[in-house]
């Protein structure tokens, strides 16, 4: 089932931003729980509910992602279409859910990872768990970190900036800097300062209002915010690639090779994961796009992927990928 783009999509660029601007769907019946979390705040946490004791897809989104971005929609229709359940649990201050504590989300937070799937694992049978970008980085921390204690039957990661130091230089330079970093932080910076009107000594406004790369913001909001002593500490000990080599659950790590937020010499081979991991690195998709056919193309490609994989590893099943 390997992706190849339609002729008429070409670049990676045009095929990660393509999605977000033209293959805009209808979204899910999505139901909402709003959730306390073990620190005082709250999560917003969106359901597609299916047949009862169905296997539960949860998945994970990328930075200031939610459950309308383009790839959270397609999964949740493809798992409702087969009565499957699905839940997208929301990172700090996203979906549109208040974030009025001293912390955010960030690429290397396995522990908000672990107490979202311990609660949705409490009576929910099979658990199937995706991340995407950011989402895939933090579940991929999650599973390397926690072996053969990690709550998934199975697990993909899709376009996660496995090397963030090599990742953040990407974005931070040329065309990346100039649309998808100044994307970025066009919601960052204002969430930021939320932030900080309700809690005055947090960081430097006017510094943060001046940021224009992710290494100034990161060094300013996102390392201090979270215990790290800079931005390279951050990007070093919150990159999931060292722990690729730790993951016992099967896993499904999936980037393309032209992906624009991270360069191919980032890339693991097969030396450097563990035997349960599944390397999947076509040439084409873009970051998260994965667009197929006709013009202006759909998003089934990544949705069946992903739910192709799981079915590997369904109870009673033996298969391999």
């Amino acid at each position: 089932m390997s992706y190849c783009p339609p002729r008429w999509l070409i670049g990676s660029h045009l095929q990660t931003i393509w999605p977000a601007l033209f293959l805009k769907s209808q979204l899910p019946a999505y139901r909402r729980e709003i959730w306390p979390t073990p620190d005082g705040g709250e999560i917003a946490v969106d359901y597609v509910d299916g047949d009862a004791g169905a296997p539960l897809v949860v998945l994970f989104h990328g930075l200031e992602g939610s459950s309308q971005s383009h790839y959270a929609s397609a999964l949740m229709h493809a798992v409702k279409a087969r009565g499957w359940r699905g839940v997208v649990p929301h990172f700090r201050g996203c979906g549109g859910q208040p974030n009025l504590l001293r912390r955010a989300y960030h690429a290397g937070d396995a522990a908000e990872v672990d107490w979202i799937l311990q609660r949705l694992a409490a009576g929910n049978g099979v658990l199937f768990v995706a991340g995407v970008s950011l989402g895939g980085n933090m579940l991929l921390r999650y599973l390397g970190e926690h072996g053969a204690r990690a709550l998934p039957q199975a697990a993909a990661a899709i376009s996660a900036p496995l090397d963030l130091a090599a990742a953040s230089t990407c974005l931070d330079r040329g065309f990346g800097r100039h649309v998808y970093t100044r994307m970025f932080l066009n919601t960052l910076k204002p969430k930021s300062l939320a932030q900080l009107a309700q809690h005055p000594d947090l960081f430097d406004g006017e510094a943060v209002r001046n940021s224009k790369t992710f290494v100034e913001f990161d060094n300013l909001v996102t390392a201090p915010l979270h215990g790290y002593r800079d931005v390279q500490d951050y990007w070093r000990r919150a990159s999931s690639k060292p722990l690729l080599k730790d993951i016992v659950r099967p896993t499904l790590v999936l980037n393309a090779r032209n992906d624009p937020f991270l360069p191919v010499s980032a890339l693991p081979g097969n030396g450097e994961v563990s035997p349960a991991v599944t390397l999947e690195q076509p040439e084409h998709g873009g970051h998260a796009g994965f667009v197929s056919g006709r013009f202006p193309g759909h998003l089934q490609w990544l949705p069946q992927r992903l739910l192709t994989f799981f079915d590997l590893h369904l109870p009673g099943t033996t298969g391999t990928d």
